[in-house]
């Protein structure tokens, strides 16, 4: 992360040492962020590593791209009058030191367990998974489509936010668990459910929801509008030269795509959001950033169509006002009638949301929810005996933090399903 010895103790003694975790409790996996904290002030830096590794597997990952003023950061005690302690730094601080230093992930138990599991996916609900698994002491083999792992982490954040070498250090220091890995088959090409159902005593769904969401409006098949999600993951772009793109979306997605397309060559890059500023899911360093950046931003605009003979030419917004609508928990953006106006642009990317890939889904045979979802029960089993699914996948929430308690939680409803 590039920060001093003496400028991480510095960030560590500003930490009060709460007895009411209030941090711990906006953490999404419950990190004992004060404890780790306290090794770092006596510089017991593996004590530090070891403390975070009875929540998380992720941490030199997590320390760099979770939303920390809206979760850890944001809840601490220090922040109400001044800055928050910087957590995220002190975390991804200790995680890699623990890279350096070879600090291993403890298990929870020497004991081999009898049993195998099998997890499709090998992004952070996966990951996570197959470590807690593994460190009860079950066999198990993680499916994963790419001939690497990481998933979003590899293949939805960009560079400049994680490096892959830190990524592939990590996902090494995973593995040592004793996971095994077959990458680059894909489920419904080189196997099926029903062959893994043979052969695996449980088996994991963890694969994600990475299919971009449309806005069903005209002009959207048009050549030059994207997805931000595939664009991301398969990083394959076309010419931004000189052109202008227009990102739709207040996401991490849309942060992510427009800061990359920017960095691409594009002469103007803008983001459009209906709802306000302050409103917008992104992180806030993220917005931050890409103003630094030369991204432009309208707010309270939506897109209404977009035009051109067969390509992207130019696209229609409104603009709308936030109104406060009976049984809503927050404001509504509503279109300003008569507002509607024109801008030339080339490309459109659209990073309104994600869904699971539908033929994937099809071949599942599962019950899913109204929004497209798998449906799982409290104990996170699908509709089907012994399948059980996490992450993007089950509708929680986009963040890896998220995701990853996904995973972790998954895991030990198959390990309760296993041992009854």
């Amino acid at each position: 992360m590039g920060f001093s010895k003496e400028e991480i103790s510095d960030k560590a003694n500003y930490c009060l040492g709460c007895k009411v975790k209030m941090c711990r409790k906006g953490c999404p996996l419950e990190n004992d962020i004060t404890q780790f904290i306290a090794y770092i002030k006596e510089e017991k830096y593996e004590e530090a590593y070891h403390t975070l590794c009875e929540t998380t597997v992720l941490s030199p990952i997590c320390g760099r791209i979770c939303p920390h003023k809206s979760q850890c950061e944001g809840s601490c005690v220090r922040g109400i009058k001044g800055e928050s302690v910087s957590i995220g730094n002190l975390e991804a601080y200790v995680g890699d030191l623990a890279i350096e230093n070879g600090y291993q992930i403890p298990k929870f138990s020497e004991e081999k367990k009898n049993k195998k599991v099998a997890v499709i996916g090998g992004g952070p609900a996966g990951l996570t998974a197959a470590a807690n698994l593994a460190r009860h002491g079950y066999d198990v083999t993680i499916y994963e489509k790419y001939d690497k792992l990481g998933g979003i982490l590899r293949h939805g954040i960009p560079e400049f936010r994680l490096g892959k070498d830190i990524l592939d250090k990590q996902i090494e220091k995973i593995l040592e668990l004793g996971i095994k890995v077959k990458s680059g088959v894909a489920l419904g090409k080189d196997y099926s459910l029903e062959d893994l159902e043979k052969k695996y005593d449980a088996i994991l769904l963890a694969f994600g929801a990475n299919i971009s969401s449309k806005m069903g409006i005209l002009g959207e098949d048009l050549q030059g509008v994207y997805g931000g999600n595939e664009l991301l993951e398969k990083n394959t772009h076309p010419d931004y030269t000189n052109k202008k793109v227009a990102v739709i979306g207040g996401g991490n997605v849309a942060m992510d795509t427009s800061r990359t397309i920017k960095r691409l060559g594009a002469k103007e890059v803008t983001v459009i959001y209906r709802r306000a500023e302050k409103q917008m899911p992104a992180e806030k360093k993220e917005i931050e950033d890409a103003k630094e950046e030369g991204i432009n931003f309208l707010f309270q605009t939506n897109l209404v169509k977009v035009m051109g003979k067969e390509k992207v030419e130019k696209i229609e917004c409104i603009k709308t006002e936030l109104v406060k609508k009976e049984g809503e928990t927050r404001e509504v953006p509503v279109d300003v009638v008569g507002s509607n106006f024109e801008l030339p642009m080339d490309y459109v990317v659209m990073a309104v949301g994600s869904k699971v890939e539908e033929k994937i889904v099809n071949l599942l045979e599962l019950e899913l929810t109204s929004r497209g979802n798998i449906k799982i029960d409290e104990n996170y089993m699908t509709s089907k005996k012994k399948i059980f699914a996490a992450g993007d996948l089950s509708g929680t929430k986009a963040t890896v933090a998220w995701a990853s308690r996904s995973g972790r939680e998954a895991s030990n409803a198959i390990m309760q399903y296993l041992e009854n």
